[in-house]
């Protein structure tokens, strides 16, 4: 059952540290995830350094939010996307030739000390996605990585929940045939090998 309680936002508004506390608690890890597979040209800035922006702007315009604990994930996400899609836009104006985090060694901060797997299952699931349109993309990055419900991606993205409801089916559809077809080619690499090694 979906929990409507909007203790937390009541408590943030209020100028409360433990609702903040909570609201962080409840959303900052999925909506970092989230921002993770977002389209990145500025390697300056990290996944968390757009997530921070967000919590910020999120504590100035409190006042302009409506809405239950859970609905704050969806609004959260929605200015979190905002700034990483100003971010894109300016690193592509720029036109530089940005250099990866974990190429830097120690200079490369927090990134290039995140462990591999985690690393690895970001590109992942970026390459993933990059097989779906950017609306598709969005959809599934809201509600099958950040964990977020149908309603509140459609408030996130501005869609109508059946659109939403309609955009996944879509994208989990195209996302079956890439992964059978890797699948595939996986068995037909293997198949002459496992013959040479049966022979």
């Amino acid at each position: 059952m979906r929990r409507t309680s909007s203790n937390l936002v009541s408590a943030a508004r209020a100028g409360e540290e433990w609702g903040w506390r909570g609201l962080y608690r409840l959303h900052s890890a999925r909506i970092t995830a989230l921002v993770r597979v977002l389209p990145r040209s500025d390697w300056a800035s990290s996944p968390e350094d757009v997530v921070a922006e967000a919590w910020l702007t999120a504590a100035s315009k409190m006042h302009e939010f409506s809405g239950s604990d859970e609905d704050f994930g969806g609004w959260l996400f929605t200015i979190a996307r905002n700034h990483s899609t100003n971010q894109h836009r300016t690193g592509v104006r720029r036109r530089t030739d940005p250099v990866e985090p974990l190429l830097l060694g120690d200079r490369g901060g927090e990134a290039a000390n995140a462990p591999a797997a985690m690393v690895e299952h970001d590109e992942a699931v970026a390459e993933l996605l990059g097989h779906l349109s950017p609306r598709e993309a969005e959809v599934v990055a809201c509600i099958d990585v950040a964990g977020l419900d149908v309603a509140a991606t459609a408030r996130a993205l501005g869609m109508k929940p059946t659109a939403v409801r309609v955009a996944r089916h879509r994208a989990l559809g195209r996302l079956r045939t890439v992964l059978d077809g890797e699948g595939e080619a996986a068995g037909s690499a293997a198949g002459p090998v496992a013959t040479n090694v049966s022979s």
